[in-house]
Formats: structure tokens, C-alpha cells, sequence
């Protein structure tokens, strides 16, 4: 039998196991109706190529080692107490200088199935039941904390902690799926994204994979009680943050790769533009005191996510092959989880960058707070905080 003639029978071998995938190993065999977009990505010669060549994050300190199980988001209250923070098992914990204690919690079904396991990873398959906090705020008058979790919605529990009260599970009749992140403004309104109104959080590197695009920007008015949508076909909006003078928050685009503004006041007021290009695909975004936004990037672009982007047919064919999710989202990121964080100015100019590019010491980070000169980095992924010295 010709060279030929053998390429194409194992070709046709191939195609037909892709297209039946007998043994269910696909990345998406749980998801028969699941589609691939395309996502129109930025010219490869926009990405920014600044680097951090010394590896500062590698001069991070680990605290908390196994005492926090997938910290997203990290808190201080108006009074500069904590750190807070929501974790896996669905509860917000309060580091009181001496040691962790229960603050508050999302689910009112909490039972035994929500008890500790050994990797954030361990409770997906229950967080619809525990709850899961993501984005952490709190309104500097009243001492409220604000919670965006990923299947109650938004809400909201006061100094005291306790049970958290929902403010918001839809918007336009459509019910919040993947509720991610959130900022209040001056007035109390609260704006929020909600990253899917197809996949839930659970599902995740799903959604990653498929690049649909029914992630919205909402704003939720504490008066009226009413949840509008200020944008949406979006591919998985992530974190949120208001500028310094409240006249636009910026959300990132977790697809694309890009920080985008949207104007609250001035001229442009209910319009939105592209503030930056990122160098990699982001989580949370936070202000510092400065009016400077630092953005966690859980992974550095590559070519070969770069051109699944562009060609969504190919992508969906390299789901079916009989490789797991967990490699899937392991070639995505490049090949091992490596942090990268990047300070922006309100023009959308790069001024610091920071990362492990190795992941020696800090894995993955999904969000920057910046207090007192350091910067604290949690990660839905880690079991940790990671606390840099600017200084």
C-alpha cells in the first residue's frame, strides 16, 4: 500500500473517532450541544512585548499555605482590617491578625458536602450548592461587604457578617449565571459582570474553550432595585473596577485579551471603548490609591491560542480528540500556569509589570490588591495569598 494511501486511511481513522469519540476522553464529551467562536483577537503585533526579565514575583512571600483554598479575591474593610476573602468552599473568611475565622457565606443550603477537601479544584462539583464568592467589596460608608458569587448572584452582608442577602439574580428576565465580579460607585449603584448566561462557573475551561459571547456588564440601582445591562455579547467579562474619580470603570474582556472603558460620565457617558491590548488573557482588575489599575493575567498569550481564536472549527476538531480538559487548558495557558500582573494608567499605558514566567513561587494569580505598599494576589486555582513587597 502506497505512503499515501496509509496517511489517508489513519486520517479517516482519526476524523471518524474525533467524530464519534467512543471512549468519551474529549475535553466536551459532557456538552453535546457545545460550539466553538471565533473570537477576533487583536493583531499579533498590538500585544505588548514588555516583559518582566528578573522574575520579580518570584520574590513574592506565600501566606496562608493551605489555610485558603482558591482565595479569588481579596478584601480590606473601611477600616484597613483584614485580609477577606471568598473561597472555595463557598464561605468569606476574615484573617483577624492571629488567624482565620468564618465572616460570611453565599448559599443557604450549606450542608456536610461543603466540608474541607484538598484542592479548590475538589468542590466544583458541589459549588452550586455551597455557593462560590468571587468578587469582594465593600461600601466604605456603610461597612457593607458586597459579594458576587457565581451562582446566587449578587449580594450583600453587613459588618457582622452572617448570611449574605441576595440584591440581584437577573437581568431583563434573564437569570445571572456565572456572576464574577463588581465595583460600587459614590451613590451605591453596584456594576457587575456576569461572565455567561450559558456556562456556569463549574464549568469553566468550557467556556474558555468555546468563546460564546453572552457575558454582560450590569448595574444594579439600590433604590429602584432594578438590574440593567449596560453591555453584552460579551466573551467571558471578568473583573471589574471604577476609576478614581467615578467617571468610568474599566472590565476585562477575558477572550480577547483586552481592558476596555466604559464612560459613567462627560460626553461619551453610555459608551464604551478599548482602553488596552493585554499582553495575556485577564481575571480581576483593581484601582490603587494612585488612580492606576492593576490587572491579574492568568496566562501570557501564545500562537497557538492565538490562531484557535481565529479558527473556531479547528479548535472544536482539537477538543474532540481524546485529550483531556485538564491538558486542554494546560496548552491553552502555554504549557504550565505562570503569573503575570500589570499596572495600567487611566490612558491605558503600561507602567509596571511583575510575573513568575517559571511558576516557581506564585502559580497563578486572579486578583491584585494593592495596601500599604504591597501588593496581595489571590488565585481561584492556589491554596495561598502571595504578598509582594513594592518597596
Amino acid at each position: 500500500m502506497r505512503p499515501t494511501r496509509v496517511l489517508a486511511a489513519l486520517f479517516l481513522v482519526l476524523a471518524l473517532y474525533c467524530g464519534l469519540d467512543p471512549f468519551k476522553h474529549s475535553a466536551i464529551v459532557d456538552f453535546p450541544d457545545f460550539e466553538a467562536y471565533k473570537v477576533d483577537m487583536p493583531s499579533w503585533s498590538s500585544v505588548p512585548t514588555e516583559r518582566d526579565p528578573e522574575n520579580l514575583l518570584q520574590k513574592s512571600e506565600i501566606k496562608f499555605l493551605n489555610q485558603v483554598q482558591g482565595p479569588e479575591s481579596v478584601a480590606f474593610d473601611p477600616l484597613g482590617r483584614g485580609p477577606y476573602a471568598g473561597v472555595a468552599d463557598g464561605r468569606v473568611l476574615f484573617w483577624n491578625g492571629q488567624s482565620w475565622t468564618d465572616f460570611a457565606y453565599t448559599s443557604p443550603h450549606r450542608s456536610d458536602i461543603c466540608s474541607p477537601k484538598p484542592s479548590p479544584l475538589s468542590y466544583l462539583k458541589n459549588e452550586h450548592i455551597c455557593g462560590r464568592p468571587l468578587g469582594l467589596r465593600f461600601d466604605k460608608k456603610t461597612g457593607d461587604l458586597y459579594i458576587a458569587d457565581a451562582y446566587f448572584g449578587l449580594l450583600k452582608v453587613g459588618p457582622e457578617g452572617g448570611l449574605a442577602t441576595p440584591l440581584t439574580t437577573e437581568a431583563e428576565g434573564v437569570p445571572l449565571r456565572f456572576t464574577n465580579d463588581l465595583d460600587i460607585d459614590e451613590e451605591g449603584n453596584v456594576y457587575f459582570t456576569d461572565s455567561s448566561t450559558t456556562y456556569q462557573r463549574r464549568n469553566f475551561m468550557q467556556l474558555v474553550f468555546s468563546a460564546e459571547d453572552t457575558g454582560r456588564v450590569l448595574k444594579y440601582n439600590p433604590t429602584t432595585k432594578e438590574t440593567t445591562v449596560l453591555e453584552k455579547n460579551l466573551q467571558f467579562p471578568n473583573g471589574l473596577s471604577l476609576s478614581k474619580d467615578g467617571s468610568f470603570f474599566v472590565f476585562c474582556e477575558g477572550s480577547i485579551g483586552r481592558l476596555r472603558k466604559y464612560w459613567l460620565k462627560g460626553e461619551k457617558a453610555g459608551t464604551s471603548e478599548v482602553l488596552a491590548v493585554l499582553p495575556g488573557f485577564p481575571d480581576n482588575v483593581r484601582t490603587n490609591e494612585n488612580g492606576d489599575f492593576w490587572v491579574a493575567v492568568h496566562c501570557r498569550r501564545n500562537m497557538y491560542t492565538h490562531l484557535c481564536a481565529l479558527f473556531p472549527q479547528i479548535r472544536k476538531f482539537l477538543l474532540k480528540l481524546p485529550i483531556s480538559a485538564k491538558i486542554q487548558f494546560l496548552i491553552h495557558i502555554g504549557g504550565r500556569p505562570h503569573a503575570v500582573v500589570v499596572k495600567y494608567s487611566p490612558e491605558g499605558k503600561i507602567l509596571q509589570i511583575l510575573e513568575d514566567s517559571q511558576g516557581k513561587v506564585v502559580k497563578a494569580v486572579s486578583e491584585v490588591e494593592e495596601k500599604d505598599g504591597k501588593l496581595w494576589m489571590g488565585s481561584v486555582l492556589m491554596p495561598f495569598i502571595a504578598v509582594y513587597n513594592l518597596a
